[in-house]
């Protein structure tokens, strides 16, 4: 095994941190820094191109966030100057607050003691090996896809990884983690007179070139359902029962109440989620979970980048809403505790409520028993994309694959595209089966507001309910 290492860079900046920190504990109410130093390389291959570049997740700087007198202020830097850091620092917050008259109060930030890190371990170090070996097992991935069937028209392989070093100092916190995670794709587009369809696979974790090992076998299962895309047919709109695969379930879990119960959107008043607290919004059979802690994926971490540490948090409990997901500043204002859900796309953006890890929580039922009880509908598959209102709790999927069932069993038919639509509370509260399986799946990311992106993973059991498609 492979153990991540600390950041050599962050390491030479800390003790110039510290001790920056330790000066200008003094001017301030509270004061803090986020190093980050996060390198990250891809690979793609086509019939015609090999590429290696840099990931465009990769950051390096710092931010320093201060509060006086209530207010709270935030000053991003690429690099350390010359000379004295907190004069420097001190200039700089001090215009700030200057500036900001008129902006929001909160009660003091806390900065509880505590000293930690984290240095996860892989099985094989992306980084270190050597790129046109991995380029060659890409290929291969590729070439098995592209000659399954003269239908596929084009294929390619993709893999990234990033390797995430940050520090966090206060004056009475003194954190650091560094990890991998990584993601990989197959895409496949293939052909049939004038109708064309694409369709992709994706794998993800805190993984290094492991990974490679999954997609392999993948290749030639994965080039025939794109061959199977091309038979698809236009789904009758209407009210069905379906089955969700554990992805769904993650996309249903993250746009249904996902955004929907950050709690900066509480504070805005922006989520109908906060007037349904303490109130049932889905099966009694039915928990949901959110956490960086609460499993090991693309949204894991120690400490989020306002220096609270991950956790795992019950958001529905036997079907009723019991918490929210939070930064520090929206748990402040709501008088709640910290979720450890303070994300930034970069060091230079600013730090919201965010998902991390979110999933249905398995249940006890098999699925064999689940696809027999379905009289007519179908089991979804292959996410597209999806979004949601969380002002009046409308959701709707787009889904690339759905199989038909009748009487209990598949019946060989598949349909796509097919756009999934309901209100919240209502298709949670109409889940009446939950298998005992569970999948994360974390190659995808979570924008806000169609900006402010950051890496999180969503998954869970399959699901039985009802929803409207077309």
């Amino acid at each position: 095994m492979h153990e991540c290492e600390a950041s050599e860079r962050l390491n030479q900046c800390k003790p110039r941190l510290r001790s920056a920190i330790a000066a200008l504990e003094k001017s301030y109410g509270y004061i803090s820094v986020l190093g980050t130093d996060s390198k990250g390389i891809s690979f793609g291959v086509t019939a015609r191109e090999r590429r290696v570049d840099d990931s465009q997740w990769s950051e390096r700087g710092f931010v320093f966030r201060a509060q006086k007198d209530g207010r709270i202020v935030e000053y991003a830097l690429s690099e350390l100057p010359e000379g004295n850091l907190a004069s420097h620092v001190a200039a700089r917050l001090n215009g700030l607050f200057d500036s900001a008259g008129g902006a929001r109060s909160y009660p003091s930030l806390p900065d509880e003691a505590a000293r930690a890190s984290w240095f996860a371990k892989v099985a094989v170090d992306p980084f270190s090996a050597d790129p046109e070996t991995i380029l060659d097992r890409l290929d291969a991935v590729r070439k098995t896809v592209a000659e399954t069937s003269p239908e596929i028209v084009f294929a390619r392989a993709a893999l990234e990884y990033m390797r995430v070093s940050k520090v966090f100092i206060s004056p009475r916190r003194d954190l650091e983690q560094s990890f991998i995670w990584g993601q990989a794709y197959v895409v496949a587009v293939a052909r049939r007179g004038e109708l064309t369809k694409e369709n992709y696979e994706a794998f993800s974790g805190l993984k290094g070139l492991e990974m490679l090992e999954e997609m392999a076998p993948c290749a030639q299962p994965f080039a025939k359902e794109t061959i199977e895309l091309l038979g698809a047919e236009k789904i009758a709109p209407g009210e069905y029962e379906v089955i969700a695969t554990p992805d769904i379930t993650g996309l249903i879990a993250h746009e249904a109440f996902g955004h929907g119960v950050e709690t900066d959107m509480f504070v805005k008043g922006r989520a109908l989620a906060k007037d349904y607290l303490g109130k049932r919004v889905a099966s009694e059979i039915v928990d949901m979970y959110d956490g960086a802690q609460g499993a090991e994926q693309c949204g894991s971490y120690l400490f989020d980048d306002e220096g609270s540490f991950a956790t795992r948090t019950l958001i529905i409990k036997d079907g009723v809403l019991v918490a929210g997901i939070s930064d520090i500043q929206s748990a402040l204002a709501l008088g709640t505790e910290p979720t450890g859900n303070g994300r930034r796309q970069a060091f230079d953006h600013k730090a919201y409520a965010r998902m991390t890890n979110t999933y249905i929580q398995s249940g006890k039922d098999r699925l064999e028993d689940m696809m027999a009880s379905v009289k007519h509908g179908y089991l979804l598959a292959k996410m597209n994309s999806g979004m949601e209102d969380p002002k009046n709790w409308g959701i709707q999927l787009v889904l690339s694959l759905a199989r038909e069932i009748r009487d209990g069993k598949l019946t060989g038919k598949v349909a796509g595209p097919v756009v999934c639509a309901g209100y919240v509370p209502q298709v949670l509260s109409d889940i009446s089966m939950i298998s005992g399986d569970f999948e994360l799946h974390g190659s995808g990311y979570c924008g806000k507001g169609h900006k402010e992106y950051v890496k999180v993973s969503a998954g869970g059991p399959y699901i039985k309910t009802r929803m409207r498609l077309g």
